[in-house]
């Protein structure tokens, strides 16, 4: 895992943006398990300091045009992931206002459908793991785990040399397959990526979708529609609507 780990993160070095696509598409742990304490994102999301600080660049060059300029990058102890909607063949567009944030994978800290009754909801709703069940808000991952509901994306930073806040934040994202690069999200929703589309930054073994409504339950789910294939649709569930987002390993910020 170590050594693809390492070339992942390697694509961060190349190009003049200091992002590249990958000369080929390294594998950082096999998705062939389908229990989730098996799956990539884990792998990933417990991945040392060490690991990531090997490969992540210290600074990298702005862009083509400007050889003096800087930019830094500041990774992540382990790998977060960012919940998107959008037009996958875009590499722009709004709403980015609707995204949301897992600090921590949220696959093992969830719990399955089929135990939602006796771990969520005898327990008033919260999880072994300590997060709070939404009923009106609930998220589902490609195994038939509950997960918690994502913070919301945050879409504005702070400049360190001057203490400004700008409106717009600026992630280093990937989807495990050919490219990595930087997404930029804004106050007022817009986003773009540098390179690639919304698809080519997606994760596609990763699913999830989000259940809303007033007579959306976890024990009316068909337990036979998981786990989900890489790149479909989440299953509809009776009494709920249903959001399918795109899933984006989020390795570090610009700074």
């Amino acid at each position: 895992m170590a050594a693809s780990t390492t070339l992942l993160l390697a694509a961060l070095l190349g190009g003049a943006s200091g992002l590249a696509t990958l000369p080929s598409s390294p594998k950082i742990a096999s998705h062939s398990m389908h229990r989730p304490q098996f799956s990539r994102r884990l792998a990933l999301s417990t991945l040392t300091t060490a690991a990531i600080a090997s490969s992540m660049p210290k600074a990298a060059l702005a862009d083509d045009n400007s050889a003096t300029k800087q930019r830094k990058y500041q990774r992540y102890p382990s790998i977060r992931f960012i919940a998107a909607l959008g037009d996958p063949k875009s590499s722009s567009g709004t709403g980015a206002e609707t995204w949301g944030l897992w600090r921590d994978d949220p696959g093992p800290r969830g719990v399955y459908l089929r135990d939602y009754d006796r771990r969520l909801l005898a327990n008033d709703n919260v999880a072994p793991a300590g997060w709070k069940f939404d009923p009106s808000d609930w998220w589902v991952e490609e195994h038939g785990l509950i997960m918690s509901t994502p913070e919301p994306l945050p879409r504005k930073s702070l400049d360190k040399d001057t203490k400004a806040v700008l409106p717009q934040k600026q992630y280093i994202v990937t989807g495990d397959r050919a490219v990595t690069t930087v997404l930029t999200v804004r106050e007022n929703g817009t986003w773009e990526l540098e390179k690639g589309s919304l698809y080519d930054v997606t994760h596609l073994p990763c699913r999830s979708a989000a259940y809303r409504g007033d007579t959306c339950q976890p024990k009316s789910a068909n337990l036979k529609d998981f786990p989900v294939k890489p790149g479909a649709e989440m299953p509809k569930i009776e009494g709920c609507s249903k959001q399918d987002y795109a899933v984006l390993f989020v390795l570090g910020e610009v700074v």
